[in-house]
């Protein structure tokens, strides 16, 4: 990883690049501003729906300082936190269901103490300890926010999250504080190539988008998309229904701040799947079981083949 890191660290522009002798899939890095208007964010990549790195936007917040795995621990540490990993889905998954438990307290020692897959996801830091809300401010940046929704994301090294896009289709705002993590981005005109399972939001889950195989995978090597990495106060615009894979580098956390879509079709979407696909996905896996999950895979792999 330290020389990926190294290569963008230096490098100017955007454009396409292989990124590994064995990963030639098209993916250029997001472009960064050290600070940004609500003009230019609005002219230069909300209206075009284009990713940003913004690195110096949250330099002015208490969080900025103070927000670390110690301070979480502290502030949270008797708070029983939700853990997912990186096990394939099953049948038997709930949506958005946690495969354990833990004191926040004891997650924070597990993750600074070792490698771990676990990862807090989508934990609601208004609901759980409302007064780290004075810590940050929503970003006047022409977006309008869901106040009532920021969600804190944590992870140890080497986790990560499946290739998806958020269920909503929303604009995101993602703030990062300790840690580093690598960031791969798709725009929804890539579905063709990435392996989609059909009615839901993720991808096949054993690809590797960090060095995935494309003796096994070979529409990947048509898609286009974004890489890069994250570290502390840089926040990432990610557009309306973004694929996004994270993998933490380090142990770390992030928030994610979000806004409705605003494209209509975008948002005709993010109501379909929130009202008609999953409830239709769950019903599925109690009358067919396995075989249900089963057929999504196979479909994803013959009618990604198909496309190409």
């Amino acid at each position: 990883m330290p020389f990926f890191y190294a290569f963008f660290k230096n490098r100017i522009g955007t454009t396409f690049v292989n990124l590994h002798v064995t990963m030639p899939m098209k993916l250029r890095e997001i472009e960064r501003v050290k600070t940004i208007s609500k003009e230019d964010f609005l002219e230069r990549y909300y209206k075009p729906q284009k990713p940003v790195i913004i690195e110096r936007f949250v330099e002015d917040w208490p969080a900025f300082t103070k927000w670390n795995l110690d301070f979480m621990a502290k502030v949270a540490g008797e708070k029983t936190v939700p853990l997912y990993d990186n096990r394939p889905v099953s049948h038997e998954d709930g949506f958005n269901e946690p495969h354990t438990t833990m004191k926040m307290n004891d997650y924070v020692a597990l993750l600074k103490k070792e490698p771990t897959k676990y990862r807090i996801f989508l934990w609601n830091i208004l609901k759980e300890v409302p007064e780290l809300q004075k810590d940050f401010k929503f970003p006047d940046l022409g977006m309008k926010l869901m106040k009532k929704l920021p969600m804190l994301f944590f992870g140890g090294t080497d986790s990560y999250t499946f290739m998806h896009y958020d269920i909503d289709l929303a604009n995101i705002f993602h703030f990062q504080f300790e840690g580093r993590k690598e960031v791969i981005l798709f725009d929804q005109k890539q579905n063709d190539f990435l392996y989609k399972i059909p009615h839901s939001i993720i991808t096949r889950e054993d690809i590797d988008f960090s060095n995935p195989d494309y003796k096994k995978w070979p529409a990947l090597e048509k898609a286009e998309g974004y890489k890069t990495y994250l570290e502390h106060g840089h926040m990432l615009y990610m557009p309306e229904g973004y694929w996004h894979y994270m993998k933490y580098i380090t142990p770390g956390f992030s928030m994610s701040l979000r806004s409705i879509p605003k494209r209509p079709k975008n948002l005709a979407r993010a109501v379909y799947n929130i009202i008609v696909m999953r409830y239709f996905d769950t019903l599925m896996r109690k009358l067919k079981g396995q075989k249900w999950i089963d057929w999504k895979n196979e479909q994803a792999i013959l009618r990604t083949h198909k496309a190409i």
